[in-house]
């Protein structure tokens, strides 16, 4: 007979709860408790998945850049350094959102393998036809950006080809993996990220301890695995689903509309995430190219910690009472800005520690280290903001515009009245940039707290409490 049958059964349970009797006060909280580890088990071993294997991927590709950044010449880390950094636009251009429109639009109708398959392959067409515009483009706007650094054709098409094939394989992993996601298959999902990861990495030694590794073996080593992770994702999408999609306008429009809202958006944050490399592309020599690309991947403190921000962050605040919320996000803020400007004290004090990362190519850029970890504290408070204010409705159309033309004003402002060709410059110019995003959504959490949750119709309102 368990403890809760014994309670139903009792003629005394009210007097029990109201006098605070032995059994009351030793039944009551065991059954409280085995409810708290029912909710909280499952949630706690999904959390722990993901920080396993995310944790695991992200220092695998972490190791990786960092040896390419201490082991490749500059001039060779420089080559690196722009095809990725190119790569990353070329893979959001790509996309717009199509990819990450699945998972709303199936919305809880998981079990439906024929509406997840048709709206696959309506994404497909939409993405040949993205594909059929920015391949093109890719061939004639990427030789222009990269024309002062006096690479050839014959690298500069070599690099085209790898960007092109790349980008593709890389829309392909995002919308098969949604797939995954939805068929409740993460532990396939996390493991071909994970056998990447560390099989890139083994590899990468292995050439180096071979006399093997240059900028082409490192660059294709890498989009090997892109490849790898999109085949898996293709396959196993495909045998989890067992039907054949048919695409239908329909569905198609349905993806345009969901998606065109946030079209202005992706494609300003394209350009906007690998801003600082292309200015130095343009306008600096390949040593700057280089050193911006090298000094990107200590940024990369700030990933880990931004990847749990839609994980544990916004569900949190998404349910907490509203009594509650303005201490706990004040407290939330003053907590993860102390650690992450303490990191900015950390490199002020001890920039050597950073530097010896990087190796030695690269001793000379103290100052600049401090730089580098400052814009990423920026962006990893005003990325965490943001979370916060999506996840309690305070997003509004003004804050979205406000962010563009405020960021684009300062950016206009410095590339007038500064020269943008070396490293520290292009660096000063990432903090201006991302000090803008921070000052416009300080004021949407201003906002937000006075004038409440955006409206929306309907959906109720969920914060009452």
């Amino acid at each position: 007979m368990t403890d809760t049958t014994i309670l139903a059964e009792s003629p005394t349970v009210a007097d029990l709860a109201s006098t605070r009797g032995p059994d009351c006060c030793v039944q009551v909280p065991v059954n409280r408790w085995q409810a708290w580890r029912a909710f909280l088990i499952p949630k706690l071993h999904r959390v722990a998945e993901f920080l396993v294997a995310q944790g695991i991927t992200l220092a695998g590709n972490l190791l990786y850049g960092l040896l390419c950044v201490r082991l490749l010449p500059l001039a060779g880390y420089a080559k690196f350094a722009v095809v990725f950094a190119y790569l990353g636009s070329l893979v959001v251009l790509m996309d717009i959102g199509i990819s990450s429109s699945l998972v709303p639009l199936v919305g809880n109708r998981v079990d439906d393998r024929q509406l997840i398959a048709d709206y696959v392959a309506s994404l497909r067409q939409l993405a040949h036809r993205l594909f059929a515009m920015m391949a093109p483009a890719t061939a004639v706007v990427f030789p222009f950006l990269v024309r002062k650094q006096a690479w050839g054709w014959p690298v500069v098409s070599a690099m085209v080809a790898i960007l092109v094939v790349a980008a593709w394989c890389a829309r392909v992993s995002a919308a098969y993996g949604a797939v995954l996601i939805l068929r409740r298959d993460r532990k396939r999902y996390y493991r071909a990220q994970m056998t990447t990861s560390l099989g890139t990495l083994s590899l990468l030694v292995g050439l180096w301890a071979l006399h093997w590794l240059n900028a082409w073996t490192a660059i294709l080593l890498n989009v090997a695995g892109i490849v790898y992770v999109s085949q898996v994702y293709f396959f196993r999408a495909r045998n989890l689903l067992g039907v054949h999609g048919n695409p239908s306008k329909q569905k198609r429009e349905a993806i345009l509309r969901l998606i065109m809202p946030n079209i202005p958006n992706v494609l300003f944050y394209a350009v906007q995430g690998q801003i600082s490399l292309m200015l130095i592309t343009i306008f600096g020599r390949t040593a700057g190219v280089a050193s911006v690309g090298a000094l990107g991947r200590l940024a990369q403190i700030f990933v880990l910690l931004a990847q749990m921000n839609p994980l544990l962050i916004e569900p949190y605040f998404a349910k907490l009472a509203r009594a509650r919320l303005k201490s706990t996000y004040l407290g939330t803020l003053a907590l993860v800005g102390t650690l992450s400007f303490g990191a900015v004290g950390l490199a002020r004090a001890f920039p050597e520690l950073f530097l010896w990362v990087l190796g030695p190519k690269y001793s000379n850029l103290r100052f600049e280290v401090v730089l580098v970890i400052a814009a990423g504290a920026i962006r990893h408070v005003s990325g965490l903001m943001w979370i916060i204010h999506c996840s309690r409705r305070f997003v509004y159309w003004w804050n979205n515009v406000m962010t563009i033309v405020l960021t684009i004003l300062v950016q206009v402002v410095f590339l007038w009245k500064t020269d943008l060709g070396t490293v520290r410059s292009v660096l000063i110019f990432n903090i201006a940039s991302a000090l803008a995003g921070l000052l416009v959504n300080a004021l949407c959490g201003v906002y937000g707290f006075r004038q409440g949750p955006r409206q929306i119709e309907g959906i109720c309102e969920r914060f009452q409490e």
